[in-house]
């Protein structure tokens, strides 16, 4: 068969309703599923390369705090540089979704890049620790940003079937970026010191916003809303009360066991009141106030949704607690180098990855889930006690190995988590139930390195006061001890006993506190009963795009409703032949969540803004039979 001329592919435009019309000053720019796998590729290439550095963020400073506490002398403080991290990503990842809305597809993924690789440069060029904290909160407003412009991106590339797949590679450099941060960042200290360690990352965000920028420029269709009404929609109420009961609580962490103060000092109290209060409000504004929730409210009501983030919660804080605190047990109880500390981290991140892929393979086989959360969700509990009776002189095989099962038990139970909750949801609430899923995730990640920084150094101090003889420059010796953990190997012998001792029971405590959250989880997931996965949930049904994978038309025209200031979607056609049936206006209603989506995306911009934020023109079809 010989292949169409370019005239024969061009779209004929029928203006004014008498005839076709070749307006050749137009370029037609093609839709997602429609550009070329060269360009697919160089998309995927800036993305997943953003995504490995977004997640190899997420561990780098276990490795470096030692060194960067040593030398701002705070090593008390240094807990905030992963929470700092944490906790930007998990109040403002939600807004992503609607400025993919606004700015598009590219303009939101670049956005997310460049405060990430803005925040990187000024973590490398710090000169304080407030300054480093401030530059790691605002690397975390990028940070999350990528890895939610990158799932919208991916989705709109690719059909159903293809999905899958493609988001488990992307998985991949997920597990891989938070595997090798501890054990590359410590590298690079030992050998040009922890500012590179930022610094040298600069670079490949440069490439990633080099590969979006040439490669994203697919238009995607929507319905047609401008970006006054995308912005109205975004919970910034939500978002702010979850903010500040976060922090607030954080605060309170940190002055009153890192920094003891008393009970009785403002410093203590305020910000306790302050996160209950805001924590109110924030449940508040989602169940009465917010037109679209970040939380949503009918789910709580329901109990798979609670039950699975429930388990996120305590499984995200077992997983952040182990890997914020265990290189740190190599370098002040078995006295070694950031580097050495920080590669006993990559079992870790391979486990992670094998079990992302593992029990995708598994479901997909046999289309159940519940026996395999059973007998791998009780492996990061192994873990964590194994890492409890971790002592100097275990056998090489027991430190490197101990922490595997708790990598790949826990990538497990997140995968089949995620399944059991979109399998008892239907097929109109899977972005809501998605993130109702990663909000928990966010909150237990930010809570597992601050409670376990409370924990550790509640007991570290307690310990410290045991061992260390009492003289003059007692308080003195044991603040140093604990705001520079790098201080350890220079001590005299006898208080170098007493530090290291001291480390390895605090450092224990918080290796127990682990196992008791992931052993909380398992209890909680007991209840999720099996679904087989070849039955689709009440509500979802077959789509164009599963018909017709690669001529995507628009997904929500069949079945969503018009919303009160939106204009309808349009969709080429000339408006008389394609006017809708009149139907009663549709009532006002609260939406579920700032993700709405169909198939898991989310919800699609305007046309007039397109992919890249540029006016695009999208071709109409002629109704003429001429050829």
């Amino acid at each position: 068969m010989n292949r169409p001329s370019d005239e024969e592919n061009d779209p004929l435009l029928l203006e004014n309703g008498d005839g076709p019309q070749k307006d050749s000053s137009k370029r037609y720019q093609p839709g997602p599923l429609e550009i070329s796998k060269t360009t697919r590729y160089g998309i995927l290439a800036g993305i997943w390369a953003a995504t490995f550095l977004s997640s190899f963020n997420t561990t780098l400073v276990a490795t470096l705090l030692p060194g960067i506490s040593s030398e701002f002398k705070k090593s008390h403080q240094a807990s905030w540089l992963g929470t700092a991290y944490l906790l930007a990503i998990c109040t403002f990842t939600p807004l992503y979704g609607r400025l993919c809305n606004v700015m598009g597809r590219r303009g939101a993924n670049q956005t997310a890049v460049f405060f990430a690789g803005l925040g990187t440069l000024c973590c490398g060029l710090s000169s304080n620790m407030e300054m480093l904290i401030a530059a790691r909160f605002l690397g975390g407003l990028g940070g999350g940003g990528i890895v939610t412009t990158a799932t919208i991106i991916t989705n709109d590339m690719y059909s159903l079937r293809e999905r899958g797949l493609t988001q488990g590679v992307a998985a991949v450099f997920n597990s891989l970026g938070q595997g090798l941060g501890g054990p590359v960042g410590g590298y690079i200290s030992d050998r040009l010191g922890w500012r590179w360690a930022f610094l040298l990352q600069v670079p490949m965000f440069l490439i990633s916003f080099i590969f979006t920028s040439i490669n994203l420029n697919y238009v995607t269709p929507g319905r047609s809303k401008n970006t006054k009404e995308v912005l109205k929609r975004i919970d910034y109420g939500g978002s702010f009360t979850l903010f500040m009961s976060v922090l607030a609580f954080l605060v309170f962490l940190s002055t009153r066991y890192s920094e003891e103060y008393p009970w009785s000092s403002p410093v203590v109290f305020i910000p306790l009141a302050i996160a209950i209060l805001s924590a109110v409000a924030f449940v508040y504004v989602e169940l009465y106030v917010a037109p679209e929730p970040v939380l949503a409210p009918f789910l709580l009501q329901q109990k798979i949704p609670v039950l699975v983030g429930i388990s996120n919660f305590l499984v995200s804080m077992c997983n952040f607690t182990v890997m914020y605190n265990f290189p740190t047990w190599f370098q002040t109880v078995m006295l070694t180098s950031a580097s050495e500390a920080g590669a006993h981290l990559i079992p870790n991140g391979i486990s992670i990855s094998c079990g992302s892929l593992f029990a995708g393979w598994i479901m997909h086989r046999t289309g159940k889930y519940k026996r395999l959360n059973l007998i791998f969700g009780l492996f990061p509990f192994v873990a964590a006690i194994l890492l409890s009776l971790m002592r100097e002189d275990s056998p090489p095989a027991v430190l490197w190995l101990s922490i595997l099962p708790l990598g790949f038990g826990n990538a497990v139970v997140l995968q089949t988590m995620l399944i059991a909750l979109l399998a008892h949801l239907p097929q109109s609430q899977m972005a809501v139930g998605t993130g109702f899923g990663q909000l928990f995730r966010g909150i237990g990640q930010v809570g597992g390195v601050a409670i376990s920084a409370a924990v550790f150094q509640s007991v570290l101090d307690d310990e410290l006061h045991k061992r260390v003889p009492k003289d003059d420059n007692r308080e003195e010796m044991i603040n140093k001890i604990r705001h520079s953990a790098t201080l350890v190997g220079s001590l005299r012998p006898d208080l170098q006993r007493a530090a290291r001792d001291s480390y390895a029971i605090a450092l224990r405590a918080v290796f127990i506190m682990a196992a008791c959250s992931t052993f909380l989880a398992y209890l909680a997931r007991l209840p999720i009963p099996d679904k087989s996965l070849d039955i689709e949930p009440e509500g979802r049904g077959t789509t164009r795009t599963e018909i017709s994978p690669r001529r995507p038309e628009n997904p929500l025209e069949e079945t969503a409703e018009p919303e009160e200031g939106a204009e309808p979607y349009h969709n080429g056609e000339d408006e008389e032949d394609s006017l809708p049936s009149p139907r009663p206006p549709a009532p006002r209603r609260r939406r579920l969540s700032t993700y709405e989506s169909y198939q898991g995306g989310m919800d699609l911009e305007s046309p007039e803004i397109g992919g890249t934020a540029r006016p695009a023109q999208r071709p109409r079809r002629s109704l003429s039979t001429s050829v």
